[in-house]
């Protein structure tokens, strides 16, 4: 059960990039990150919803499931926020680079003013 658990809360997200609001668009990204980091998307799940009362904007909440684990991402951006959180186990082999990779991938598609990571030796 030896992995790393990474994540970042980023602040200061522009509210209307297509990264936040589109579910086509976060999941590309996603993919394409995961891809590059050297990691498995084994499945995926994306889904936006309905704005809250007196809002007009509402948030995605994604899921990537990895033959290493999982990264799940959810955006706010009403509150021009994201979540982040990438696991890998590292049975077999070390993944925390390619972890730290899609880590610093995603984080530098969003363009916050501010990041919080916070990372977790498991097992």
């Amino acid at each position: 059960m030896q992995g790393l658990h990474l994540t970042a809360d980023l602040r200061g997200c522009a509210a209307g990039q297509p990264l936040m609001q589109d579910c086509e668009a976060l999941g590309a990204l996603c993919i394409a990150a995961v891809a590059a980091a050297g990691l498995g998307a084994v499945a995926e799940l994306f889904h936006r919803f309905s704005p809250a009362p007196g809002q007009e904007q509402s948030g995605i909440t994604g899921v990537v499931l990895l033959a290493e684990s999982h990264l799940a991402i959810h955006t706010w951006p009403e509150l021009c926020g994201v979540t982040l959180d990438v696991y890998v186990c590292n049975l077999g082999r070390d993944n925390s680079a390619k972890a730290e990779a899609l880590m610093a991938a995603l984080i530098a598609a969003f363009r916050p003013a501010s990041v919080l990571r916070q990372s977790l030796a498991r097992g």
